[in-house]
This record gives structure tokens, sequence and C-alpha cells, in this order.
């Protein structure tokens, strides 16, 4: 009986060191520990992907040989001329755009034919030039401050999470919104929020006014400033006034500083919509642009002819 019994008592013991060592064995390699599990949770989706499995947003049928509308906006204030936009009317062309069937789409997805669209859905560009303080200012408490182009999106964004601030900032670099130099807040912000910056020049001249030097230098050093913000190049460039150099051959590449500077795409200043880069005829350096004015040509009247039917937009099939 106690040879017995000191068996039953081995046994027991050799049961729990094989179960204390199984617990202590490290995972294999096709079982990922708690870290690699939420590191895989984290990555994120394909926008493209993602795009496509979301609920039809028009019953246009697909046409992705029509045209697209890149939307042209400056100051976002009340004043004279085509260059403002005052907060109720940008209210309502986002109200408009979302009802029409657009949904934001950045000026770099448009060239490189990758624009994350659910189906049924038409590409808006919209595009903010001249780095003007009204497009993005901060509250004291370092809130957006809800006058501003950013905060007016925003706060749209809330009730339409299929339109976000998604959008690009032709900027020009030392006078980012009024920004202080040392004071990184907006830009991360504009990051953040899925938008891009892109090059309008350092100081805005009319280039078919400057030295090709000049103007390699207009365009260059914007370049340095933003890759030094964090902006990823090549990237889009907007021309001041819509007006090219004296030799255009320069915004398809150029030798500058030690460097080779080239650009995606190049956009105009006004006064229709864009053609789609599957069309043969796309120009990525000559794309124009819709001012958001309410005269002739301007926003107002090419969303009154697309309610008409007298435009053919982009649609996502």
């Amino acid at each position: 009986m106690k040879r017995n019994s000191l068996y039953s008592r081995l046994s027991i013991v050799l049961a729990l060191a094989i179960a204390l060592a199984g617990c202590s064995k490290a995972p294999s390699a096709d079982t990922p520990s708690p870290d690699t599990k939420a590191e895989t949770k984290s990555v994120p989706k394909d926008p493209v992907a993602s795009a496509a499995s979301q609920k039809r947003v028009s019953s246009r049928p697909g046409n992705l040989g029509g045209t697209v509308f890149v939307a042209e906006y400056h100051n976002f204030k009340v004043g004279k001329g085509d260059f403002f936009r005052t907060k109720e009317q940008f209210q309502s062309d986002l109200e408009r755009f979302y009802s029409m069937g657009f949904r934001p789409v950045l000026a770099s997805e448009y060239l490189a034919n990758k624009m994350p669209l659910p189906p049924g859905a038409s590409p808006v560009v919209i595009t903010l030039d001249d780095s003007s303080p009204t497009q993005l200012q901060l509250m004291p408490d370092g809130s957006v401050d809800p006058n501003c182009a950013v905060g007016i999106w925003q706060e749209f964004a809330k009730t339409h999470l299929d339109f976000p601030v998604h959008g690009t900032f032709f900027v020009l670099p030392d006078t980012l919104w009024a920004r202080k130099s040392n004071d990184d807040r907006k830009v991360k912000l504009i990051y953040s929020l899925g938008s891009e910056l892109a090059n309008h020049t350092m100081t805005h001249p009319i280039l078919s006014h400057l030295t090709d030097d000049k103007v390699k230098w207009e365009l260059g050093t914007a370049n340095e400033k933003l890759e030094a913000l964090g902006q990823p190049l090549p990237g889009p460039m907007a021309l001041p006034f819509g007006v090219s150099p004296k030799h255009v051959s320069i915004l398809h590449g150029f030798d500058w500083n030690g460097k080779h500077v080239v650009f995606t795409g190049v956009f105009l200043n006004g006064a229709e919509p864009a053609k789609s880069p599957n069309n043969p005829k796309f120009n990525r350096f000559r794309v124009p642009r819709i001012i958001a004015t309410t005269v002739p040509y301007g926003l107002d009247f090419w969303l009154d002819k697309l309610k008409a039917g007298k435009v053919k937009p982009y649609v996502q099939p």
C-alpha cells in the first residue's frame, strides 16, 4: 500500500510539472501574442477597398470618364470680388455637394486616379489657396475656430461622416494661416484630418514676369519648405493667378539646388470642370478649377448646370 501511495504521489507531481511547463511555453509563430493582435487591429484598411464596400450614394450609373469638379476657395468672410465666400455660403456649398452625391478627394488622389469613393459618388476636389487666416484659426484654448473654413467643415462632418475634412491646401509656406514659425499645431491638424499641403510658390508672383531662375527659386524653395513641414513629395502645385512661366517646360521638371524638382500635376485658376484622369485628353499640367463664386462660370453656375443635367460627372461604378 505504501508503494502504491508513493507511486500515486509521484504521478500527481509529474502531472503538475507537465501542466506548468505547458503554461510557461512561448507562443508559437502561428499564435500571435496579445501585443501582436493589437498591432494587427491598428493597421489601417485600404481606403479604396473600404469605400467600395459602402452603400451606393446615388442612382447615377457609373461613369469613369465624366468630368471632375475641382473647387477653388480663398477667403472665408464677407468681401468684394470673386475670392470671398461667407460662412453661410460655404455651409451651403457643403450641403449641396453632399446632397448631389459628391464626396471629397485630395488633388493628389485625383491626379493618381486613386480616388477612395463609395459606389455612385462623384469626386469633388476642394482646394484652398494662399494660406488665408480665414481658412484655419485656433482659439486661445487650442480648439479650432468654428468660423474658419476648417471649423465650418468639421462641424458639417460631425453629421455627415462620409464627408470629412479631406482637402488640398495650396499654401505659401512662410505665411501658413498667420501661424508663428515655431507653432506646428495647425500643420499637424491638417495632416490628422486627412488633408494635404501643396505648392503655391513662395510669394505668389505672376510667374510670366520672372526670369527662369527666379521661377525655379519660387517653386524649389516652396517644395523644400513643404518637405520640412512633413508633406511627402512630389505633389501637385497651383499657379498663382493661373499664369504659367514664360518657359512652360519648367513645370514639367527642373534641376535646382542639387535636386530635381517635379510635380504630379499643375492646377489653373478657373473656370470649368476638369477632365477625368481616364479621359485620353486629360492633361495633368493644365487642370482647370471652378472658383467658389456666384458669377458666371463660378461654382454656383456649374452646380446648377449639373442639376439641370447639362454636365456629365465622373461617377464611381
